[in-house]
């Protein structure tokens, strides 16, 4: 099964739910500090979804893991947070269940009228959710009618409340599931042409997959970040102190004839900002490179290499990014991201960006506004780029 096949999903528009009780599973998992939101952008991300749902008319259950718990009761990984900020955000009470299972759930699920909202604690208190247990998802179903998907950025774990639910009740797609589908499957499987890709982060080793089928898909491949230094090494540079996957070196040559092979534009650093230590108030320069210093380290990609990645934007017409071009949480070293991100934001391209990194790194900026679509899901937005069919996604109802 290709990526292309999951695409034809039935969505929340293509069912009936007036006067159901609909399991709609969410990605709450949203950072905390001393019990208090730091940062609620999933929560409002649903929205969409969980407004359509209650005008509609029914009884809304939301299903949720925060953290890992690891199957134990751990206080700190309540959803009594979120029950309150949800409820704050939707203008109506969210009532919050003591437990995602048993007796005193069932019985608030079949108590829940239509317009009320149920949000359950916790799945991942139970083992058994990432265990995809029959007998768990079973339970999860018994509470609803029909389920939604509107958590891609778990959509690639077949968990319970993910995958094993379908097997019980129908399922669909929820909007955000719905725009995930769009944005970053159309990317990879038909995208408007030119198809520039820019790939960052630390390690080669965590996006092999996916620098592996964009070259037999993008027109120009970018790369930054500390992955970049692998394959400045394999071109037989010397990259001093910088982070290096040594073991990844052949495999950088490869991809780098990879992409001759293919006719793919692949983007390298021809120079770097390094320093003489990793620090926030480094000594740093920029160098071509052929001239980094044996005991400095490359945190950044250089000035000459960030006008170059910005040219290679301008006549874009699909843009994907997922990764920063350096360390770009200590401004000396934010510059080849902070560029990039002004080039994809400027650019007239359907954009697409994922990773957590990548949107921060947005956000520090100010420029998330501007981009086409920006991934909720880290892991999956990168599976999905990858190449691979996601669980959550294909055991949804097909058109």
């Amino acid at each position: 099964m290709e990526v292309y096949e999951t695409m034809n999903k039935q969505t929340i528009q293509d069912v009936n739910v007036q006067g159901k009780k609909v399991f709609v599973r969410v990605d709450f998992n949203v950072p905390m500090k001393d019990g208090v939101i730091t940062n609620d952008t999933r929560v409002r991300a649903t929205l969409p979804t969980l407004n359509y749902l209650l005008e509609q008319g029914a009884a809304v259950i939301l299903g949720s893991h925060l953290g890992r718990p690891k199957g134990q009761r751990v206080p700190e990984f309540t959803l009594a947070p979120v029950a309150v900020r949800l409820g704050e955000l939707l203008g109506r009470e969210v009532k919050l269940a003591p437990d995602c299972v048993g007796e005193e759930v069932s019985k608030m699920a079949a108590e829940l009228k239509s317009g009320e909202v149920l949000l359950l604690e916790n799945l991942r208190y139970h083992k058994e959710e990432e265990k995809n247990d029959p007998e768990f998802a079973k339970a999860l179903a018994s509470l609803a009618d029909v389920a939604v998907n509107d958590a891609f950025g778990v959509s690639h774990r077949a968990h319970a409340s993910v995958e094993g639910i379908t097997k019980f009740i129908p399922a669909v797609a929820g909007y955000l599931m719905e725009k995930e589908i769009k944005f970053v499957g159309q990317a990879v499987a038909d995208p408007v042409r030119p198809f520039v890709a820019i790939i960052g982060g630390a390690k080669v080793s965590d996006k092999i997959g996916v620098i592996d089928n964009l070259l037999t898909k993008v027109d120009t491949l970018i790369i930054g970040g500390g992955m970049a230094n692998t394959f400045v090494a394999a071109q037989g540079y010397s990259v001093g102190k910088s982070l290096l996957e040594e073991d990844k070196l052949d495999l950088a040559r490869q991809l780098i004839a990879k992409a001759k092979e293919t006719g793919v534009n692949l983007l390298l650093p021809t120079d770097m900002v390094v320093a003489d230590r990793f620090a926030p108030d480094a000594e740093h320069k920029n160098v071509a490179v052929d001239e980094i210093p044996a005991d400095w380290m490359a945190l950044d990609i250089g000035a000459d290499t960030a006008k170059a990645y910005a040219a290679a934007l301008e006549d874009a017409k699909t843009v994907v990014w997922n990764g920063p071009m350096g360390v770009f949480e200590m401004d000396a070293f934010a510059h080849g991201t902070t560029a990039v991100a002004k080039a994809v934001a400027a650019s007239d391209a359907t954009s697409v960006v994922g990773g957590g990194d990548s949107i921060s790194a947005l956000q520090k900026t100010g420029l998330s506004d501007q981009i086409t679509h920006i991934s909720t899901g880290g892991g999956a937005s990168l599976e999905f780029l990858e190449g691979k069919v996601l669980p959550g996604i294909a055991a949804l109802a097909d058109k």
